[in-house]
């Protein structure tokens, strides 16, 4: 629920701060030129002149003359613009009293081609909506498009959260993108247009959280493929636009402290003795792994504790500027440094585990490790608390050179990301759910009798994870003109000079996981024994902890501590070449060749240790005694595990294309072409001495000696596409498209070897059988632009899915997930989208602004024969044929108001998302009982924002963020159970900050 009072605050902040902008002096320039046809050398009438940030306009007069008053003082793009004439951007530095003077001379549309002035505006003004409203309507392909001040405005921290104000885009855990209901696997996720590498264990998608709003110009999603893009952009391709070199010398400079509802003055933080953070997110050798200390009692906590939370806070700098040699050169340089600290907590969590153990009977607790006729069994419903940290750095640094005919600029971005977790996982209501009325203080109550006393014990998990992440990438690229210009293709074509541009990256993604560990103990209550007369008399057993393992496995410990890294790097390189061309009605058109080879390595290695045939151990204490405070003082030697598999990854894409744009007439075109790619993935197995697999139809495992479980896939592509646009009027564009694409595996899911993420765990089992899937993509979008940074679209969507890769549940002697080939899936959607300044419909709302999208979703997959068998089991008969695909929401709804008040600067945002029920996981079968699907409830946000400049150079911003602070939560949810059922909940708190900018312009 929405909290007012928090409201009732924010509106206080925003008079007191629009209250003081009344007595700051009010800073307004001019701006001036003349505008000439660059051909004849002669004053241009007519020609229209837009400020891109504010939509202001005006068109020149006979002369060629134009004058925009009372402009506020910043940075601006102009856009010149005239029918018969090729755009061209420019930009201006607005200072307060002065006039600013900007003179342009427009070129005859043959002269410059169009992509070339759209990526100038991107350039110059990428990170105002307006330039990409412009960006939007000009691309082959369907794009949206994501400022960097609407994501200042919405308080989006980093690419991920930012990626949620898109049409049709949201976030799996956090950090992959979900475009149109397709999740990683069918998105490509690039930075700059080259795709980074992953150093996620089950994704080959790059982490978006790692990247923060503070380098980032824009996020661009093209949501239909085209032959320039990577094969596997089936939902999408997400590209993070970093800062470029700025039009003007610059140096800004932010700080900001935050406050959070749940966390904030906490004195009982969620943490451990030896864990936290240090200011560079940097282990300082603690958690060092210790094979020279095997069979010794290891230090370190082994369970959590409290402390005060940390404050939390961010700052950032950066600057940059350009200048024009003697020679005519251009050179500039941009560096931006960051650095985050952050914190969450929430005691409210939930995580239960529910089957439905008889046929159309009611769901009941999971249980394992035992029966409930056995007497000795336990269950998992559990509280949970969970306190996280994270601090995160990094900087961008680019350089560039242009020329008349020539560009060249060298990028390198670096961020490190740490993150600390303390998780303590509680489960006393089984006791209760089995044995209503349950006392654990009284020996002689239901429940603690010598036959029930083992039946659903109170269970309690700790587990210690720090995480560090990095990622760096250094990109070089260049663009230039090259000769040739004047060719011709019979009377029909004529070529202007082609246009070359490449990129050659280098980048890295690591992440290590040093000492992650688990801790489980079960408590069992005072007992009262009678005794059985005349030799054992009555007698009470004491409270007692006994070591709970994962799974029920005499000779596995309770604590286990995993050393887990991940490395991998990519070299990518992407060469295109286009030629530009005026076909028989003078229209403008391009044909595009290209080249592109990705490399991409991994390493993978983990190091598992426990108390093995630690049988004996126990401790004598109540329940709020923990035993995890002692068990580092006490005699629990580790030892380390023999069934670790590490492996070395290998996967190679490479590709060529060709495509046209043809325009047919002045209103219609059509862009076609195909794209020729290959794949080649490789896998090599490192096992230790006693690892396990099971090969393809094996029912029981087999040792696994070096290069049984390798892999070697191989497959060659050809992805057409074609795409038709046609200009209803000057304001309106139909468009439709056809693609095809594909969807690769991951290292993980085709490796057949038995993996966990700690001993006794889940286990997954790749599957070397596993194949690419295959998409088709239909298309269709209208879009009604009326004005200048206005926009109305609707949008229609259809994918039909083969061999759709997905997860399922299996059995040979225990549970495992592995992933299949389902035989087919299908989604379709609509989108709508408008985007509108009211000012533009009535004066009096000048400076406001709307935007709503919404995105409707449905899908399904079709299940395989042997997984529709075995939900006509008897013991199961919960007949399925096919299911929704999992993490496509049903809807997305965002609504945002801008407002911004001209007189003082003072900038409102208002900001609210509504994501619908998506599939987490589909029903499976386990130990005989059917366990229905998993859905990730509807939540929504609202997020406030308030700007207030404090001069020329100073601005105070505050923002509260998840207004609403739902419940999050996931339900089962099956036509075969009464209603939802709750399997996991918590929430994340109200979210408060209060910051201070300076920007200086030279």
């Amino acid at each position: 629920m929405i909290h007012w009072r928090s409201f009732g605050l924010i509106g206080v902040g925003a008079f007191v701060l629009h209250g003081v902008s009344w007595a700051l002096p009010q800073a307004q320039g001019s701006i001036r030129g003349l505008v000439l046809d660059k051909d004849f050398d002669a004053p241009l009438p007519a020609a229209k002149v837009l400020v891109v940030e504010t939509g202001a306009s005006v068109e020149t007069n006979d002369q060629g003359n134009y004058l925009l008053v009372d402009v506020p003082a910043g940075r601006y793009t102009l856009i010149f613009s005239k029918s018969g004439y090729t755009r061209a951007p420019a930009d201006v530095v607005v200072t307060a009293g002065q006039l600013s003077e900007v003179n342009v001379a427009l070129a005859g549309e043959f002269v410059e081609m169009e992509e070339f002035i759209v990526e100038d505006v991107l350039a110059l003004g990428g990170g105002s909506e307006a330039a990409l409203l412009e960006l939007r309507l000009d691309s082959p392909a369907l794009m949206d498009s994501i400022s960097a001040d609407l994501m200042s405005k919405a308080g989006a921290s980093d690419a991920a959260s930012g990626l949620r104000l898109v049409a049709g885009a949201s976030v799996q855990d956090g950090k992959f993108a979900v475009i149109r209901g397709l999740p990683d696997r069918y998105v490509s996720s690039q930075m700059n247009g080259v795709r980074l590498p992953s150093a996620d264990e089950d994704k080959r998608a790059v982490e978006l959280d790692q990247f923060p709003s503070a380098v980032i110009e824009s996020l661009q999603v093209a949501k239909t493929f085209t032959p320039d893009q990577q094969g596997d952009a089936s939902g999408g391709a997400v590209d993070v636009r970093l800062r470029g070199v700025p039009a003007e010398t610059t140096f800004q400079i932010k700080g900001q402290t935050s406050f959070n509802s749940q966390t904030t003055g906490r004195s009982d933080f969620l943490t451990y003795r030896d864990g936290g953070l240090n200011t560079f997110g940097r282990d300082d050798g603690g958690r060092d792994i210790q094979f020279d200390n095997l069979g010794d009692n290891w230090t370190g906590a082994a369970g959590v504790s409290t402390d005060d939370a940390p404050v939390e806070h961010k700052w950032s700098m950066s600057g940059g500027g350009n200048r024009i040699l003697d020679n005519g050169w251009k050179v500039g340089g941009f560096v931006s440094l960051f650095y985050e600290r952050e914190s969450a907590y929430y005691d409210n969590g939930r995580n239960d585990s529910y089957w439905v153990a008889d046929v159309g009977g009611p769901m009941v607790p999971e249980t394992i490790q035992g029966t409930p006729q056995d007497g000795d069994f336990k269950t998992a419903l559990f509280d949970v608390k969970r306190g996280s940290q994270s601090v995160k750095w990094g900087g961008l640094a680019t350089v560039g050179v242009e020329t008349e005919s020539n560009a060249l600029s060298l990028t390198y971005l670096y961020t490190h990301t740490a993150e600390d977790n303390a998780i303590l996982a509680e489960d006393t209501r089984g006791k209760e759910y089995f044995f209503p009325g349950y006392d654990p203080n009284d020996p002689t109550g239901i429940g603690n009798g010598p036959d029930t006393r083992n039946g659903a014990p109170y269970i309690r998990t700790e587990t210690l994870e720090y995480t560090e992440r990095t990622a760096g990438t250094l990109q070089l690229s260049g663009r230039h003109t090259l000769p040739g210009e004047g060719m011709s293709l019979g009377d029909s074509i004529r070529f202007g000079a082609p246009e070359l541009d490449w990129t050659l990256s280098s980048s890295s993604a690591n992440s290590t996981q040093p000492d992650k560990r688990q801790f489980g103990a079960l408590w069992l209550p005072a007992s009262y024994n009678p005794g059985a007369p005349p030799f054992i008399p009555p007698f009470t057993t004491e409270p007692t902890y006994l070591p709970f393992k994962p799974a029920a496995n005499f000779n596995l410990g309770n604590l286990q501590r995993i050393y887990k890294s991940i490395d991998e790097s990519s070299t990518q390189l992407s060469l295109n070449v286009e030629w530009p061309f005026q076909q028989w009605t003078d229209t403008e058109g391009y044909l595009k060749v290209g080249y592109f080879d990705d490399r991409v390595d991994r390493k993978f290695d983990q190091d598992s240790f426990s108390n093995f045939g630690d049988a004996g151990a126990n401790f004598g204490g109540q329940w709020d005694e923990y035993w995890s405070a002692v068990f580092p003082f006490e005699n629990h030697a580790i030892t380390g595990a023999e069934t670790d598999v590490d492996y070395d990854g290998e996967q190679n894409v490479s590709a060529l294309y060709g495509m046209v744009d043809l325009p047919l007439n002045e209103r219609l075109s059509v862009v076609t072409g195909a794209r020729f790619e290959s794949t080649e993935i490789g896998i090599v197995n490192d096992p230790e001495s006693e690892a396990t697999w099971y090969p393809p139809g094996a029912t029981a495992p087999v040792t696994l000696n070096p290069g049984d479980a390798d892999v070697s896939f191989d497959q060659d592509d050809v992805l057409p596409a074609i795409g038709v646009n046609y200009s209803l009027t000057d304001t309106v564009t139909l468009r439709a498209s056809f693609s095809r694409t594909v969807a690769r595996q991951t290292f993980k899911e085709l490796t057949p070897i038995i993996q966990q993420e700690f001993l006794g765990g889940p286990v997954f089992i790749g599957n070397p059988e596993l194949e690419m899937s295959n998409l088709d993509n239909y298309d269709l979008r209208v879009d009604y632009a009326p004005q200048p940074g206005a926009l109305m679209s609707l949008s229609w969507f259809y994918k039909s899915i083969e061999a759709p890769i997905e997860y399922v549940q299996r059995l040979a002697g225990f549970n495992f997930t592995t992933p299949v080939n389902y035989p087919k899936g299908r989604l379709s959607g609509v989108e709508a989208e408008v985007r509108q300044g009211l000012g533009d419909i009535w004066p009096d709302l000048d400076g406001l602004s709307v935007g709503v999208n919404a995105t409707l979703i449905s899908s399904q997959v079709s299940l395989p024969e042997d997984e529709i068998a075995g939900f006509n089991l008897p013991n199961i008969q919960a007949p399925i044929t096919e299911r929704d695909m999992s993490n496509a929401p049903e809807y997305l709804y965002n609504l945002f108001l801008t407002y911004e008040l001209a007189t003082t600067g003072t900038q409102l945002g208002l900001f609210y998302t509504l994501q619908g029920d998506s599939l987490v996981a589909g029903a499976a079968e386990a130990s005989g009982n059917f366990v229905p699907s998993i859905y990730a409830k509807a939540y929504d946000t609202l997020n406030f924002s308030l700007t207030q400049p404090l001069g020329p150079f100073l601005a105070l911003q505050l923002q509260a963020k998840n207004l609403t602070n739902p419940s999050i939560d996931e339900v089962y949810r099956s036509d075969y159970i009464d209603g939802d059922v709750l399997h996991t909940s918590y929430s994340k708190g109200l979210d408060y900050s209060i910051s201070l900018s300076a920007k200086f312009s030279f």
